[in-house]
């Protein structure tokens, strides 16, 4: 003889109230657990933070001493108390490795036999961190990146944006036949350009130890195959660095602003060099204000010759 089983249906507004009872509850006792945090154990006043203790209002008992600091670890295991940080150096884009290569250090200690295996080992590490001549490349021509950022007091933005660009101009093998230097120096060239930092290709290659050849070379057949994205420059991008140079008061950079716009807009600035478009705007302006700026002082500001100057300034203040 089988037993009969019952059934029980439960219907949709039995589960919603159930689930209502279950949320509530759980509600309930985050409130209970958050009430007995902050009733003293001790005497049942209520208790306050105050910095990284908890205390009691009443009595004065400290219920939580040290309170738990999610942040990053900077413990130090060595003596150094002014850097900390035992986690190494970040990732960055001016090395080939990325920055994650170790090396074998050198020590006066080791004497012998011990001192030359560890020569030894040291050559073979450096072998087989740059195994093929595109690493090689690659370690050289950042390397020179760096340097001329350094040389020319340019931002860490600018380096790391060099040196991606590189990459690129080496992924699309642009690099056969054409200098590395003048790779490097048209990179620094291009990141200047593209994050609006005012550096001329003379102040570049000045630097560099490319030529204004090899820098060209190398600027063409990166405008050409990855279709760079920059504009023209305007002479108003070199005003600040120039009235920074020439000590030039800020009624005197607004007003060759304006004076920059106009020779744009009229024409004066075309077929002619920005830089000396930019140090005759400032000369005007310093004329117009009566402060003290010769064309001399201007042309040499933006290194160019002050007839340079001089002839944009007629074109300027011609009726």
């Amino acid at each position: 003889m089988s037993e009969a089983r019952s059934t029980q249906t439960r219907s949709p507004r039995t589960e919603t109230v159930d689930r209502a009872a279950t949320t509530g509850g759980d509600e309930t006792a985050g409130a209970d657990e958050a009430a007995a945090r902050e009733t003293c154990p001790e005497c049942g006043g209520r208790t306050r933070v105050d910095a990284a203790e908890r205390v009691c209002t009443d009595c004065g008992l400290v219920v939580e001493a040290d309170r738990i600091d999610h942040g990053p670890e900077w413990r130090s295991f060595g003596d150094d108390d002014t850097n900390p940080k035992r986690t190494g150096a970040p990732l960055t884009r001016s090395r080939h490795d990325r920055g994650l290569s170790t090396e074998i250090g050198r020590s006066t200690k080791v004497k012998g036999r011990k001192r030359r295996r560890l020569a030894r080992m040291r050559t073979q590490h450096n072998r087989a961190r740059i195994s093929t001549k595109r690493d090689r490349n690659k370690v050289y021509a950042y390397t020179e990146v760096r340097r001329l950022t350094g040389a020319l007091g340019l931002p860490d933005s600018v380096r790391d944006a060099a040196c991606a660009l590189f990459d690129s101009a080496q992924a699309e093998s642009l690099l056969r036949g054409r200098s590395l230097e003048g790779f490097a120096a048209a990179c620094v060239y291009v990141a200047c350009r593209t994050a609006d930092v005012a550096r001329t290709v003379g102040e570049i290659c000045a630097e560099a130890k490319a030529t204004e050849d090899e820098h060209r070379a190398a600027f063409d057949a990166m405008n050409r195959e990855l279709g760079l994205p920059i504009a023209p420059t305007g002479p108003a991008e070199y005003l600040p660095r120039f009235a920074s140079d020439l000590d030039c008061d800020a009624d005197v950079e607004r007003r060759a602003g304006e004076l920059a716009e106009r020779a744009v807009e009229e024409g004066i600035a075309n077929g002619r060099n920005p830089v000396g478009v930019a140090a005759a705007c400032l000369y005007t302006a310093a004329r117009e204000l009566d402060a003290d700026c010769t064309q001399q002082e201007a042309a040499d500001a933006a290194d160019v010759t002050p007839v340079t100057v001089r002839r944009t300034y007629a074109d300027l203040t011609e009726e």
